[in-house]
């Protein structure tokens, strides 16, 4: 999708805005950048286009823990913006606490699924998934 300058200068300010961290590497090459700012970076990116949907694969992969929680905390305004988000994510607690539903997969087959509230009470996630 093509955006005039202006438009896209102003889509741009709103994803500085929306990611902060990113506006003190404004001029800097995207290879520079840490795994979380780059991870911050590509959801930017891809936000850029106003998308009705967006995929995450694995967004907490290789983090510190607190850029976990902070890409977590975007995915989460993000969705109470509007913005449909498909979420692959092998951190299963953090997955469920922000997810309407859930599919659960083992070997590439379906295991369970439902509301995301509901698996996380499932004793059979809870076991398998969450240690308890």
């Amino acid at each position: 999708v093509h955006q005039p300058a202006a438009e896209a200068r102003l889509r741009e300010e709103e994803m500085l805005e929306l990611f902060p961290i990113l506006r003190r590497y404004h001029r800097v090459k995207g290879g520079n950048l840490s795994g979380g700012e780059q991870q911050m970076l590509a959801i930017a990116r891809a936000l850029m286009g106003k998308p009705r949907m967006i995929l995450l694969d694995e967004p907490s992969l290789g983090l510190a823990p607190q850029l976990i929680d902070t890409v977590f905390d975007l995915i989460a305004e993000l969705r109470r913006k509007g913005l449909t988000i498909l979420l692959v994510e092998q951190n299963v607690a953090l997955a469920l606490e922000i997810a309407d539903r859930a599919v659960v997969l083992a070997n590439g087959e379906v295991v369970l699924s439902g509301r995301a509230k509901e698996l996380a009470s499932s004793d059979l996630v809870r076991q398998a998934y969450l240690g308890a």
